[in-house]
Order: structure tokens, then sequence, then C-alpha cells
């Protein structure tokens, strides 16, 4: 430690000794040599969650707090490692690492407590360290812790000599660092991206609703708000693989994950930049000595259990109480009808006498864990909440009856709807056999157990809603018949029909015998008047050749005298030519 009581590696402040608080001398003596104003940070936690990497990346050393590599916690009280703080001048920074909850080897949820109150009221920046998300779980611790803490504000008001005023607790409050620890969610909400910061202030978020089990949700998330006005959220991816989180303090930062690395730069410098000066009330801010005295005056409250019984602090205890004695009952009640009951009850009377016994035994059990409870205030919200479980009981009992008798109507009367469907009863006489069916299954529906309240309204809108099928079905017979009665008809007009067809089929076939036989006698007649017609035709030729031959022999006959003649006339000249001739040479021999 050097001259300004600044330290080398971490102090023990808070050891933790089988259940029990001790405040380690050394550190109190380191405690008071600081004069400096203090920015106290501190984080809280489950253990094995990476608080002490945190706490020694803000001390800027790779080592320091100690960082285990198994399943078994290692920090063990609260430890402090004081330095000068890197952005305020003449400041001191103060880091508290605590010891984590939950160790499953320690098993005292009791001293768990008494560290995160001890780190939320000795702290001005509190860092709550939780893995993957903002769940109910981690709401809750926060919410209650920040109760005691307030109770022992009061409680421990008159021993920091008007140091801390008790109406000023809100104001002297820290503020709230959340980190989520190998976040794997998408940072969205209905369908749109949202900051750390967006996320933690959904997540308390109170909902709209006087319904107790709203007033419940609210509670945690309205004192939180109000415990810690000025909020902060930051979520860390994991820093390496598996294998090398054993030795993450050894590990530089080119072998951890980018991501990583940058978020926890933007942690420590968020830290460095915005972390607060201790103070009380009236703007007093604390240094080291005073920030001793708020150890041990802390200590004192949570070690003595001697609380005070004020007014404001017995009311804050006789809410809790009866709240829990409230719960206590109710749940008592929802466990026993859970087993008392099946449902559906074929009676209302039956379930009425079920929640009447249960009742009254989760009043005795109210009763037997209440506290002061004079106004009957938690009574009568027992009483309502009660009431309220009996009207859902109702409703699931109602519900429970409608979905058996809905199950065994489907059940008994399907095949009769398949039937339907199938069209077996689309035929005369079908309607009666139909109601015949219905009747038979009616009785068997009766005869089925366990129905509840709602089996004859169930069968009777069943019933009703099947009336339409009824009326279709005897709809579809009237039509049925009306359809044979005119098939009937329609077979007797076809018939009609039909025999006068035969009957004009008869005629045409009768005139069409004796179309052909007119027309056969018709050829038969031309067939005889060109034979006629050939005769005479031939007897013509044949008289035409006649005539012809006499002509032609009557031809030959005039051309034969023609020629004769012309022969005996050649002749005549021929005997005139010749005597012309002997006279000539007659002549001329004489001459």
């Amino acid at each position: 430690m050097d001259p300004d009581g600044f330290m080398s590696e971490p102090l023990c402040l808070i050891e933790n000794s089988n259940g029990q608080l001790v405040v380690n001398p050394e550190a109190q003596r380191t405690l008071c040599g600081i004069t400096q104003p203090v920015d106290v940070v501190a984080i809280v936690g489950l253990y094995r969650t990476g608080k002490s990497y945190l706490m020694n990346k803000l001390a800027q050393k790779k080592k320091g707090f100690s960082v285990g590599s198994t399943v078994q916690s290692h920090t063990k009280g609260i430890w402090m490692w004081c330095m000068p703080h890197p952005e305020k001048p003449n400041h001191t920074l103060v880091l508290l690492d605590t010891e984590g909850l939950g160790d499953v080897e320690k098993g005292d949820e009791k001293n768990d407590t008494q560290i995160f109150t001890l780190a939320m009221l000795l702290s001005s920046t509190l860092v709550y360290n939780t893995m993957s998300k903002i769940d109910q779980r981690a709401l809750d611790l926060l919410y209650y812790v920040t109760e005691v803490s307030n109770l022992l504000r009061t409680i421990s008001s008159p021993e920091l000599d008007e140091v801390e005023d008790a109406t000023d607790i809100v104001g002297n409050c820290p503020d709230l660092v959340w980190t989520l620890r190998d976040f794997f969610l998408d940072l969205e909400q209905d369908g749109h991206s949202i900051t750390a910061d967006e996320y933690l202030e959904s997540s308390l978020r109170p909902k709209q609703g006087t319904d107790q089990s709203l007033q419940n949700f609210n509670l945690p998330r309205l004192c939180i708000q109000k415990f810690f006005p000025k909020r902060k959220c930051f979520i860390f991816d994991s820093p390496a693989h598996r294998k090398k989180l054993a030795q993450l303090e050894e590990l530089d930062n080119d072998e951890l994950d980018p991501e990583f690395v940058q978020q926890v730069e933007d942690f420590c410098s968020y830290i460095f930049s915005h972390s607060k000066t201790k103070t009380l009330s009236a703007g007093i801010q604390v240094n080291g000595p005073d920030l001793e005295n708020l150890v041990l005056t802390y200590i004192r409250a949570i070690s003595s259990r001697n609380l005070p019984c004020t007014e404001n602090t017995f009311s804050a205890l006789a809410q809790i109480k009866n709240s829990e004695a409230l719960q206590m009952a109710i749940g008592y009640y929802t466990q026993k009808m859970d087993q008392k009951v099946k449902l559906p009850t074929e009676t209302s009377q039956e379930l009425l006498d079920l929640h009447r016994a249960c009742e009254k035994e989760a009043f005795e059990i109210f009763l037997k864990n209440s506290l002061k409870d004079e106004d009957q205030t938690f009574q009568k919200k027992l009483e309502m909440q009660l009431q309220a479980k009996l009207d859902d009981f109702c409703k699931q009992n109602l519900k429970a009856s409608s979905d058996r008798c809905s199950d065994l109507l489907l059940s008994i009367f399907s095949p009769l709807e398949n039937s339907v469907k199938q069209g077996i009863y689309n035929k005369l006489g079908g309607h009666h056999l139909f109601r015949q069916k219905t009747e038979e299954l009616k009785a068997k529906y009766y005869q089925e157990p366990r129905k509840g309240i709602q089996a004859e309204e169930a069968l009777q809108k069943y019933l009703q809603s099947q009336q339409l099928m009824s009326a279709a079905i005897l709809q579809a017979e009237k039509a049925l018949a009306d359809r044979q009665k005119q098939i009937e008809e329609e077979r007797a007009r076809a018939q009609a029909a039909q025999a006068e067809v035969n009957r004009l089929a008869a005629i045409q076939r009768e005139q069409q015998k004796q179309i052909e036989e007119n027309a056969r006698a018709h050829q038969e007649q031309l067939r005889q008047m060109e034979m006629r017609k050939a005769l005479e035709l031939e007897e013509q030729r044949k008289a035409q050749e006649q005539v012809h031959a006499r002509m032609l022999q009557e031809a030959a006959e005039l051309e034969k005298r023609r020629i004769e003649e012309e022969r005996t006339r050649l002749l005549n000249q021929i005997h005139q030519l010749q005597s012309n001739v002997s006279s000539s040479r007659d002549r001329c021999i004489l001459q």
C-alpha cells in the first residue's frame, strides 16, 4: 500500500466466517487512511459468473480479484481494492467484489442476502451481474434486497450520528448497472431493434390493470424503478471458447472474442465516466473513514438482529409477513383443490363443497401465519382471491364438462355423421331410420359417467345443431320421393312416347315399303317402256335398212340402167364415129 492508501492488490474487507460477517481490521485501517471522496463500485450476482473478471478490468489489471476456473466459488465475503480514480482527480475508486450468490457448497440464502444487501448499501454504483437474460427470479431478488436495504437504512440511521437521514433514502441510492453475461438473445421487440437499455426498461415496465396478479407483477418493478432512478444495461457475448475460459485472465485481447473485448471496454468506459461519489444526505461526500463507519454500522445492524419496532418497520414486516401468509394460503388452497377436484364434477354443489372445505383450511393457514392484520385487509384480499380462484375453478369445471361432453358426443355421434355424409340415409324411409339411430345414441350418451354440469345442455345444443342435419335428410327424402314420382311420370311419358315412336316407325316402314314397291313398279314400267322402245327402234332400224336396201337396189338398178344406156350411147357414138371415119377414108382414097 502506498502512502495515499492506494493498494497494489485487493484486500478482504468483510470476512464471511461460518455465516458470520466480520470486518477485517487491516481493511479498516486502509479506509481510515483515505481522505479523498470515494466512488464505490460494487458487483453482485450468482457465483461463477465472471464478476471478478469485470472488477479486474475496472482495476485495469489482468490479475487481482481471484478468478476461478472451476465450479467452486473463489471470492469469499467482500473484497476491496482502492486506487486513484482514472478520470476524476482527487477521488478514490473503491472496487468491491462480493462472494457469489447461490453457492451450492455454502447453501445459505440468508448469508447471500446479507452480502447482497451490504454491497447495495455501501456502493454508489451497483453492478448487478446475471446470466443470459433478465428474468423474474433476478428481478425478485433485486426487489427483495432493496426492501431489506431500505429497512436497514431506517434501523441504522440513529447510529450514523445524523450522517445519513433515513428520509432521504432514495436520493442516496446507488446507480444500477445491470450486466448480462453470455447474452444470446436478439435485441428485438415487436419486430424492431432495441438497445440494451431499452431491454432493461421494457423488463421493468409495469402492466396496466388492478388484478392482484398484475399488482404482484408490478410491485417489484415499481420498487426497483423508484430505488434506482438511474439505470444502465450492458450485454456481453461469451468471451472465448469454453475450453479457453479456464485461463481467461491469462488471455490477451487478441485471443478473446472481439465483440466481448469491445463490450468490456464500453462497460469500463461507462463506469469511469459515470460513477458517482458516495454521498449521504444533504450531499455530504463520503471519504474513507465515513465508508468505514458505514461498514461497521451496517454489519452491527445485520448481526445484532435487534430490529427496533418502529411503526414503519413493523408495518413493513407485517406487510411482508401477511403477503407471505396470503400467498401461502392461496398456494395451499390451490394445491388442495388440484388434488381433490376431479374435473368435471357431476354437480356444481360437489365443486362448491370441495371449495368450502379447502377455503376453511386456507383461512386457518393464513391466520396461523399472518401478523397483526387488524383491519383484515389481507383477509379480505384472501377472500377475494379465493372467490376468484373458485370462479376460475367453476370456469375450468364448465370447460372440462363442455370438453368432456364434446368429446363424448363426437365419439358417439361421429359414426352417425359419417353415415350421413356417405348418404346412407338418403333414401326413402331414411329420415325414420336416422331418428331411430339418434335415439339409440342418446341412450348410449346418457349411460356415460362423469359428463359434468354441461351434460344436458351440451346434448341439447348438439341435437339442436343436428336439426339441420335431420331437416336436410327429411328434405332429401322428400326430394327423393318427388324425384321418384317424377321419374315414374317421366317413365310413363317415355313409354307412351316410345309407343308413339314405334307406331310412327311402323307407319313409316309401311310407307317406305310402299314407296319402294312403287319405285320397283316404276322401274319395271320404265324397263318395259325402254324394251318396247328398243324394239320399236329396232323395227324402225330394220324398216329403214330395208328401205335403204331397196333404195340402194333401186339406185343400183337405175345406175346400172344409166350405165347401160351410157354404154349403149357410147357404143352408138363409137359406131357413129367409126362410120364417119370409114366414110372419110373412103373419100380420100377416091381422091
